[in-house]
């Protein structure tokens, strides 16, 4: 079994939240890693503008703090979204984050996104083992990093269920290309009312796989290969991934870029079961928490990680008024699966067990309360 480090939210008086989440990482483990000289990529969701339940950004200085103070070169950082918004490309995104907060005055150290301007600077790492993903296409500063050390904000997710420490590493590391073909089974669409024919996307598909027809753009499904290149060049948002990927499948594929980002690198895992939102943190609003607030998990195995989360969560109470509360008493459930409640065409578990059967952790894990 693999150990799971926790720490409730309470404090007495000449304590703080920060102390203790100081402390848990510090119990955890985290100083096994040999930070000296290395860069160290921080991967966490700065949060979509308008959303109140993303991380405050503190809990990111403090540990950023730690790792400097070993001699650690450390930045905070993710990808550029699939989806039109604030994050849809690396100036608003670094905009989003500024102010959510994630600035280099507010948090000691420089914000990177690690997939570049348009989405588009990625690695390809091998999946060994991949049953759906051969190379996953990795962003560049990530790729690049020498250790990996996520901070995940626990909330649930419309396809994948619940959004941890797999997802915030696996989907939150992929490319443009690399969300693409985590999202989708195939080759994107696009908007003719969006489109004006500017023909960007044709003179940046490799594969020849769209062409402009009487003023619009349209995909060759025969040539396409669904690398998603034509959704980071379009410059109106025409064009768009069909977001048709099975959920189970969705899950697995996520799991297995985890493995690549991941793979030969020192990583540790922090997960904040806090403000456990029905829905991401990409969205530009969110509902009430579904359940109260738990606490703050530390391991270096994310699938024990986000099991230990699950567990904890499902063995709260449902807040009256939220999402949860609500689907429950007008279903008539009894499964007090909160994740499943909220999102109930959702299959969490294929994404761990996948991620067990790949070899980034196990499921088994023993919590080790500070």
């Amino acid at each position: 079994m693999s150990k799971v480090y926790f720490s409730d939210m309470h404090v007495k008086m000449g304590d703080s939240l920060l102390g203790k989440f100081e402390r848990l990482i510090t119990q955890a483990g985290i100083d096994q890693i040999n930070f000296k000289d290395k860069f160290v990529a921080v991967k966490l969701h700065f949060g979509e503008v308008g959303n109140m339940a993303f991380l405050r950004q503190q809990y990111a200085r403090v540990l950023c703090d730690h790792i400097k103070a070993r001699g650690g070169k450390p930045f905070l950082t993710d990808c550029n979204t699939l989806y039109v918004g604030y994050r849809n490309n690396a100036l608003n995104h670094l905009d989003a984050a500024y102010m959510n907060g994630y600035s280099p005055l507010s948090t000691g150290v420089h914000t990177i996104i690690a997939d570049g301007l348009r989405g588009t600077d990625e690695r390809l790492i091998p999946v060994e083992g991949g049953e759906y993903v051969k190379e996953a296409k990795i962003g560049a500063a990530i790729a690049e990093a020498d250790i990996i050390i996520s901070l995940s904000h626990f909330k649930g997710h419309i396809n994948a269920g619940f959004g941890g420490a797999l997802k915030n590493i696996g989907m939150g590391c992929g490319s443009k290309s690399g969300k693409m073909e985590m999202h989708s089974s195939g080759t994107p669409r696009i908007s003719s009312r969006r489109c004006i024919g500017c023909g960007s996307c044709v003179r940046n598909c490799a594969n020849n796989g769209v062409h402009i027809v009487d003023g619009k753009a349209v995909i060759d499904e025969s040539n396409c290969l669904g690398c998603g290149y034509c959704i980071a060049y379009c410059p109106k948002d025409a064009i768009m991934t069909k977001w048709d990927e099975a959920k189970p499948v969705m899950n697995k594929k996520i799991a297995e870029y985890t493995k690549a980002v991941l793979a030969g690198k020192p990583n540790f895992h922090i997960n904040m079961l806090i403000d456990v939102s029905p829905e991401c943190d990409c969205d530009s609003c969110n509902d009430i928490p579904v359940i109260p607030d738990v606490g703050m998990f530390a391991s270096f195995d994310p699938v024990a990680l986000d099991q230990a989360c699950v567990d904890a969560a499902n063995s709260q109470p449902i807040m009256p008024g939220s999402v949860a509360a609500h689907n429950a008493e007008h279903n008539h459930e009894e499964d007090h699966d909160v994740f499943h409640l909220v999102h109930p065409d959702t299959d969490w578990a294929a994404g761990l067990d996948h991620a067990e059967k790949l070899g980034i952790g196990t499921r088994m894990y023993e919590l080790v309360k500070l």
